[in-house]
């Protein structure tokens, strides 16, 4: 008789996993607030929301709740020449929170697709005006997805090497800081006119290690671009939705992006969904009579009645005062520890932006996705029933809003006494 680990090794091709070396596989059964249980009902928390998306915690019975009453109303329509109650309503909210400029709603599945549409409305943006500006403004270390066009506008490394002949040009440029932020106007003002759009990572850069940087530069930069007609799309998809302290990166910022996409915690983490918003700019370059202009894009579930159920209670959730007290508790929480942090002699580092801390743990070797820190990380804290993944030498926490003070210090202890340890 085949456990459950067994039957899926036979059957499952996991994400960034080289399965040759996956004997670590946790068949998990349940979950419940800041929980996950595996099939001996070892309770793990959940310290990095299921891949940044499990907001309010699993199984949360107000999204249950809502994602059956829809279930039993209606489950699926196409979204090609119909429309239903809760996309119309998700679109209405969503569009009273994001900056004044953002006017209507493109429906996708995920976090990359949210991407593709931005690119594809930008690029096609210029083609309706007959404009010719190809060329993509991205950071360095970024990451934006794994489809072809997500992944042209990441950088570029051991996850692309096998693509890189079929990915298209991309201008990398770094991050803004006083240093160089007159450089690199500089470098974009030479080639200006050739460039479509820059798409941006606001604060923070999720997967090249939690790498953060200051609002004020990236409004300087997003200034200067609009002012060369440059388009600006900001990838919302992991900072959305309280990450970083507020609502939204957005409103860390005064300058405002032509684009937005949106995925990870739209849901609550309930299911997939993403969102592609735009201003009337760009909207009204595909509007017209002339069918060549039309943004020809589209998918089996765009829209999904129930996904926006989903995210129609999550959002509902989020708004509540008691939701914004436990944000600001971690963040507090968070500030605390960092500080405990700061002076660890094996602590290289230590970041944070809202509830998103990470710190980096001093190796003999260069910081690195790959380093065999990992190896040793992973599985301590999963014995000690945290569930942490940490990005080689770096440990990141992105808790679910629901996690107890209790827990976080749990947390927190945890990790010092992985740093005396290990």
């Amino acid at each position: 008789m085949y456990t459950l680990k067994e039957r899926d090794y036979l059957v499952n091709w996991h994400p960034y996993t080289q399965m040759k070396k996956a004997d670590d596989i946790v068949p998990i059964v349940r979950g419940e607030g800041a929980y996950i249980f595996d099939e001996n009902n070892k309770k793990y928390i959940d310290a990095v929301s299921s891949w940044w998306v499990t907001l309010h915690g699993h199984a949360h019975p107000y999204i249950a709740k809502k994602v059956y009453e829809q279930l039993n109303t209606l489950e699926q329509v196409i979204f090609a020449g119909f429309t239903h109650r809760p996309a119309v309503e998700l679109s209405e909210r969503l569009l009273a929170l994001l900056p004044f400029n953002q006017q209507k709603v493109f429906y996708s599945d995920n976090g990359s697709t949210a991407i593709e549409v931005g690119l594809k409305m930008c690029m096609q943006f210029h083609y309706n005006n007959q404009e010719n500006r190809q060329k993509i403004l991205a950071f360095k270390n970024a990451y934006h997805g794994d489809t072809f066009g997500a992944m042209s506008v990441s950088g570029r490394g051991i996850w692309t090497q096998p693509f890189n002949e079929r990915l298209f040009e991309v201008i990398f440029i770094e991050t803004p800081t006083e240093e160089n932020i007159e450089s690199i106007k500089k470098q974009i003002a030479e080639l200006a006119d050739e460039v479509a759009c820059f798409i941006y990572e606001p604060l923070v850069q999720g997967a090249a290690g939690m790498l953060m940087y200051e609002a004020a530069y990236l409004d300087e930069l997003m200034n200067f671009c609009r002012k060369k007609r440059i388009l600006l799309i900001q990838d919302e998809v992991f900072v959305g939705f309280g990450r970083t302290g507020k609502i939204f990166a957005a409103n860390h910022l005064s300058e405002v992006p032509d684009v937005m996409c949106f995925s990870k915690g739209l849901t609550g983490g309930t299911m997939p969904l993403g969102v592609t918003t735009c201003s009337d700019l760009i909207y009204n370059a595909f509007y017209s009579k002339d069918y060549t202009k039309t943004l020809y894009h589209g998918h089996s579930f765009t829209a999904s009645p129930l996904a926006c159920t989903a995210a129609l209670a999550s959002l509902e959730l989020l708004l509540e005062e008691a939701t914004q007290e436990k944000i600001v508790n971690i963040v507090t929480q968070h500030e605390v520890f960092r500080e405990q942090l700061k002076t660890h002699p094996k602590v290289k580092v230590v970041r944070q932006c809202g509830t998103i801390l990470a710190l980096e743990w001093k190796t003999e070797e260069e910081t690195s996705y790959f380093s065999d820190m990992h190896k040793k990380l992973y599985p301590y804290f999963l014995d000690h029933g945290i569930l942490l993944r940490p990005l080689g030498n770096i440990i990141y926490l992105v808790p679910p809003y629901c996690i107890s003070t209790v827990d976080l210090n749990y947390i927190y202890k945890t990790i010092l006494k992985a740093l005396d340890e290990l």
